[in-house]
């Protein structure tokens, strides 16, 4: 039997009272068409379709939409977003430093570095004693270009599931860019050609192979000098970077060289400037030979800007959190694991999110 204890005019039960205390984690945070809602706040995080006041948690394209009349990001998400949409990407803008904690409608949210790309984070959001983090997209490993990702204690943490099976276990990205370069070495007359998107992974590529001590010209495509441009703005060093863009600059001119390109260039005649070119590809999608085959890669390079299967089981653990919601990508086993791992777990079948960043 439990004996009650009167405070006031309310009834209070020790056995039950921490459980009563705490606002459930679906009242502070819920899946709507639009994104994840905060009744309590009025707000959405990564929301897909224009709302009053968003928060964001990174600059990709499907996390980052233009159109909101409020945003809250980092500086570098907002600089990111008006290099994307223009000045006018939304009404009104208002920047989140991190580990600072604010309140929207007495509702506290602070933010977090996520490591997935320059001016990511996890945006951690607390009420009536109940903690989430919404970690948006974020990796554990090694990278230059932003600043590593930070553990945040919770009861409910929100992942991507976008690596999440046992087969993906990505080896270190150093590893893969000393493939690059002794594949440079071994074949000074052709062109490597590395496709690597625009926004966070061509800069992280770029950067691994400084820090290996390449410190001949790079030269990349059109579509990544403003970004490229705002990284060294932000203070990061990639060396000697030319456009391969100029016409004027004959196939012999690039033979021996290094290439950075979106992946999209690589069916454009673009790609057909370049002397019998070495084809490669960073992503984490390089471990399923099928997509090295598809796309006819010659040089596969597992680089992912998001987590393995050993570091989204570890993050979990990390966070302390008694419960898993999965955003989107490979669902069923980490689900699953949750299960076997005493967590409770639940999709929550969000659309409108892609893999961008691989």
């Amino acid at each position: 039997m439990l004996y009650a204890k009167c405070v006031g005019n309310m009834l209070f039960y020790p056995e039950v009272t921490p459980y009563l205390a705490k606002m459930r984690a679906s009242s502070l945070l819920q899946p709507r068409p639009e994104g994840l809602y905060c009744p309590p706040g009025d707000f959405f995080i990564d929301p897909v379709r224009p709302v009053k006041r968003a928060l964001i948690t990174h600059g990709h394209s499907d996390h980052a939409r233009s159109g909101h009349a409020h945003v809250m990001a980092t500086r570098e998400t907002l600089d990111i977003m008006r290099l994307r949409y223009g000045e006018d990407f939304a009404s009104q803008t208002q920047e989140a430093r991190l580990g600072e904690t604010l309140a929207i409608n007495e509702v506290r949210i602070s933010f977090h570095p996520a490591g997935h790309v320059l001016g990511s984070a996890q945006i951690a959001v607390e009420h009536g004693g109940t903690r989430i983090v919404a970690s948006g997209d974020y990796k554990r490993s090694e990278d230059p270009t932003c600043l590593a990702f930070e553990t945040v204690p919770c009861d409910v943490f929100i992942s991507e599931a976008t690596f999440a099976l046992p087969v993906f276990r990505h080896p270190p990205a150093r590893d893969e860019m000393r493939k690059l370069l002794d594949s440079v070495a071994q074949f000074p007359e052709r062109t490597h050609l590395i496709g690597a998107y625009a926004l966070g992974k061509a800069q992280r590529v770029i950067a691994l192979i400084r820090k290996l001590g390449y410190d001949e010209p790079i030269f990349i495509h059109g579509a990544l000098i403003r970004l490229c441009d705002y990284y060294r703005e932000r203070g990061l060093d990639l060396g000697q970077l030319l456009p391969a863009t100029q016409d004027s600059a004959s196939k012999s001119d690039f033979a021996g060289k290094i290439v950075v390109g979106p992946p999209s260039a690589f069916a454009d005649r673009w790609a057909r400037r370049f002397p019998d070119p070495v084809t490669a590809f960073a992503s984490g999608w390089m471990r399923v030979r099928q997509r090295v085959r598809q796309r006819g890669v010659e040089l596969p390079l597992i680089i992912s800007d998001h987590c393995d299967w050993d570091e989204l089981t570890q993050t979990i653990r990390e966070t302390g959190a008694s419960e898993l919601w999965v955003t989107h990508g490979r669902e069923e086993a980490l689900l699953r694991w949750s299960e076997l791992n005493g967590l409770k777990a639940r999709p929550l079948h969000l659309v409108g999110y892609e893999d961008e960043a691989e």
